[in-house]
């Protein structure tokens, strides 16, 4: 068992917002739903993205998520980076530099792990023009960072 988990308040819709996180990742699952009362309204539950346990729970409106914590996921290819920016950002927000704020107000960061190669390069310059380049996109965009790398 996961020792420690992430734990989101939402106002109402936990099993909305369960159903559609795992609709999006692999190797992903709901693996509790607590109900309560004679309409079996929704208090809790549990899923996992990714092999990562979660916990939810339908506490009201009075916390909102903020962008102080987010989701990073590290994307493989374009293609990756595309879906998952299309499907959390369906009725949500984009944002710069590859984060997204999805319609339950969770921020995630949709982030190609070349970025960090790119960035952590030890030529500072083409460091810097990978770092410009991204500060000017929302959803990032590998082959463009490429190209600003190399000039």
């Amino acid at each position: 068992m996961q020792k420690i988990s992430p734990f989101l308040w939402f106002d109402g819709n936990a099993e909305e917002a369960m159903n559609f996180y795992t609709s999006i990742f692999s190797d992903s699952e709901i693996e509790s739903i607590h109900r309560s009362g004679p309409e079996g309204k929704v208090i809790s539950g549990t899923f996992s993205l990714g092999g990562v346990r979660y916990m939810a729970l339908n506490g009201g409106p009075h916390f909102k998520f903020t962008p102080a914590l987010s989701l990073y996921v590290n994307c493989e290819t374009q293609e990756e980076v595309d879906t998952l920016w299309a499907k959390l950002s369906e009725g949500g927000q984009p944002q710069r530099c590859g984060w997204v704020q999805d319609k339950f107000g969770l921020s995630w960061q949709i982030i190609p792990s070349i970025l960090g190669e790119l960035l952590n390069s030890t030529d500072r310059v083409k460091a810097a023009r990978a770092m410009n380049a991204m500060l000017g996109m929302q959803k990032l965009d590998i082959a463009a960072l490429k190209q600003a790398y190399e000039g």
